[in-house]
Order: C-alpha cells, then structure tokens, then sequence
C-alpha cells in the first residue's frame, strides 16, 4: 500500500487588534473597542455588505488538522496543533514545520482565499520560515509543475474551488456540503461566535468547532476521490471506517467526537 500523506486544515481567527490599534490610530481603546471598530471600518467598506475583515488583520487562534500518513497509529490523527494557550507564532510555527517535514497534499476549504493568505501574513510578522511551502522548483525541481502556491495544482486542493469549477457564482459552504452528504456539518458554534468565545476565553471550545469542520472537509475529500476515481469503492469504504474508529477509539476524552458520529448518517 502506499504512503498517504495528506494533511487537512482549517484555521480559527479572531481580529489583530494590535495592528487596528496601530493601523487606525487607536490608542486608549481597549481590545473590544478596537475591533468593533474594524468591524465597522469593514462595513463602511463594503457599503453595509459584510463586516467580515480582510485577510491580513486576523490573528489566528486555533490551527486544527486531520492528518492521513500510513506511519501513524492507526493512519489518522485529528487534532488541533500545538497547546490551547500557545502564543499564534507557535501555531503558525508548528503547521509550517509539519510542511517542511512532510511536504503533504494540503486540503482545505476556502483556503486559497481565507486560510493560507492570513497564514502568510502572519508567518511575515512573527518571522516564521516556511521554506518548502514557497518552494516552486527552487528546491525541488518538480515543484515547478505542483507546488502549494498555483491555484490550478494540486499540492494544495481547495475544494470550494474544484467543486464549483473556479467559479465565485458557483461556491458553497462547507455547512451545506457537508449536510447534503449526511455529515454533521458544524457544531458548538459558528464562525461568527469565534471572537465571543475567543473573549470569554473558550479556547477549547474554538479548537473542537474547528476539529469538526477538517473533520466534514477531510470526509467531503474522501467522498470527492471516490468521485474522480482515485479511490474504489471498497477503498473509500475502508477510509471511511478508518475515521469513525478513530472518532470512537477517542471519543471519551473529546465529546466532540461522540456528537460528531451521533449526527454522521449513512
């Protein structure tokens, strides 16, 4: 059998309050205050369309993975990386090293336009190496022809973006999805709740919410290889398996799991 290796992410963020503060001059306001009014900078921007923030003024808080190799215990791990109370440049540090040292097939959900863009800018500001990540035939000749930064390959597959053909009009969201295959889709909280709980210190709670999305994105994947036929029938079957034995063989010390395969039908 060969060697999978395929590392399915998801980030959790919250607003840099550090750089509104410095951007818009805010000095004196407390945290809340700031980014309420990057909320609201945001909403003026968009003539009252979203009050969602641009990429590089979200400081990331959870970094969550479903990582596929053969060399771990049981080929599956979920976790969110590093520890709760970590500082971001740890975060940040961890998923770039994981790159370095197995140079995995990235999946993801949105990453092209969300994920991976804030994870630039915030390698940029803590310093953080990344040196195969960039890599485009530098280092590795074959890089050249499938590396992580080229939309169209496949190093980095961003299934909002091959499943509605690279066509904004045609994009859903990973909620949808998941539901319409029979998966649980979100649980705990949605994205819009991330900077409440990140203020009432719910860390936890943030790193399980993004558990369960790579979770619904790494089964949407499976379901996607079936679809292109990189998996057969038995083999996807077999994968499939190898998730809700993991869900299970963990689910005593992460509810999470238990809600999650409560709510997985089929």
């Amino acid at each position: 059998m060969s060697v999978h290796n395929i590392l399915v992410f998801d980030i959790e963020t919250v607003p840099d309050v550090d750089s509104g503060r410095k951007l818009e001059n805010l000095q004196g306001l407390d945290d809340a205050q700031v980014a309420q009014a990057m909320f609201q900078q945001r909403l003026a921007q968009t003539q009252g369309g979203s009050d969602f923030i641009r990429p590089h003024l979200h400081k990331v808080v959870a970094i969550s993975a479903v990582f596929r190799h053969d060399h771990l215990d049981g080929g599956l791990k979920v976790r969110s990386l590093c520890q709760a109370e970590d500082p971001e440049e740890t975060l940040i540090r961890a998923f770039f090293q994981m790159i370095d040292k197995y140079t995995p097939v990235l999946v993801s959900w949105n990453g092209c336009a969300f994920d991976l863009p804030v994870l630039h800018y915030r390698a940029l500001v803590h310093g953080v190496p990344a040196r195969h990540y960039w890599d485009q035939g530098e280092i590795k000749s074959d890089s050249r022809y499938n590396n992580y930064l080229n939309r169209y390959h496949t190093r980095h597959l961003d299934l909002m973006d091959v499943l509605s053909a690279f066509q904004a009009r045609a994009v859903a969201p990973l909620q949808d999805i998941a539901v319409m295959l029979g998966l649980p889709g979100k649980l705990g909280m949605t994205g819009g709740e991330v900077w409440e709980q990140y203020q009432a210190g719910n860390l936890e709670g943030i790193r399980r919410y993004c558990e369960v999305d790579v979770l619904n994105t790494y089964l949407i994947y499976l379901r996607w290889e079936l679809n292109r036929g990189r998996l057969g029938n038995g083999s996807y079957a077999e994968e499939v398996a190898r998730v809700r034995k993991h869900l299970q063989a963990h689910g005593d010390a992460a509810p999470h799991f238990q809600e999650f395969l409560a709510g997985w039908q089929g």
